[in-house]
C-alpha cells in the first residue's frame, strides 16, 4: 500500500509545473555568470595582450602563487584535446539544448539544486562557447587569422614547483556545477536506499 501511494506521488510530481522562480532564478544566474566570465576575459586580455603576464603575484610562503597569464586554450578543460575546439563547440550546443530539455521539459527544475548546478554549467559552457566561436575577436599575430580558442588567465602554482592548468571563470562555474550533480547524485541513491529499507524493513535483516 505504502509502495503504491509512493508511485502515485511520483506520477503526480511529474505533472506539477515548474515555478516562475525557477525560470527567473536560472536565468539570473546564467546572464550573470556568464557575464562574470566574458568581462573578465576581456578586461585581462586588454590590459595585458596575449601572450602576457601581470606584473604583480600573491604568495602564501611557498605553498601557494597566484598570477594573471593570458593564454589560448584549443582544447576542453586542462588543455585536454588540442586542436579539437570545432568539436568541442558542438558539444557545447548540445550541453546548452540538454539542460535547457532537462531542466524545463523534463521539468526537474523544481529542484532549486539542480536549478542552480545545471545553471552553472550552462554559464560555463555559454561563456566558452562564446570564445570557441571566435566571437572575442582575437588575431592571431603570427599571420592575422582569427583564433577560436577559449580565453584563460587565472595561473596557480602549489607547493613550489606543480602548475595548474591555467583557467578561466568559466571553467569554474562548469566544475562547480558538475561537482553539485555528482552530490546530487549520491544524495538521491542514499534516499532511494533509505525509502526501500523503510518499506521492507526485514530486508536488512537477509543481508548475510
Amino acid at each position: 500500500m505504502r509502495t503504491e501511494a509512493r508511485r502515485l506521488l511520483a506520477v503526480a510530481d511529474q505533472h506539477l509545473p515548474v515555478p516562475v522562480s525557477r525560470y527567473v532564478l536560472f536565468t539570473g544566474l546564467v546572464v550573470g555568470l556568464t557575464a562574470i566570465d566574458l568581462a573578465s576575459k576581456q578586461f585581462v586580455f586588454s590590459s595585458l595582450g596575449w601572450p602576457g603576464k601581470s606584473e604583480w603575484e600573491w604568495r602564501a610562503g611557498d605553498w601557494v602563487r597566484f598570477q594573471l597569464q593570458t593564454n589560448v586554450n584549443f582544447g576542453a578543460l586542462w588543455g585536454l584535446g588540442q586542436g579539437f575546439s570545432g568539436l568541442f563547440a558542438l558539444f557545447s550546443v548540445v550541453a546548452v539544448v540538454g539542460v535547457l530539455y532537462f531542466l524545463f521539459v523534463l521539468k526537474h527544475a523544481r529542484s532549486m539544486w539542480l536549478t542552480v548546478a545545471l545553471a552553472g554549467v550552462l554559464s560555463g559552457a555559454l561563456g566558452n562557447l562564446y570564445d570557441r566561436l571566435g566571437w572575442h575577436g582575437l588575431i592571431d599575430p603570427r599571420d592575422g587569422s582569427p583564433v577560436y580558442g577559449v580565453r584563460d588567465f587565472l595561473d596557480f602554482q602549489f607547493f613550489g614547483t606543480f602548475n595548474w592548468a591555467i583557467f578561466n571563470y568559466a571553467d569554474s562555474f562548469l566544475v562547480i556545477g558538475s561537482i553539485m550533480l555528482v552530490i546530487h547524485s549520491f544524495r538521491e541513491e542514499q534516499k532511494s536506499a533509505t525509502s526501500a529499507i523503510t518499506e521492507n524493513p526485514n530486508s536488512v535483516a537477509a543481508i548475510p
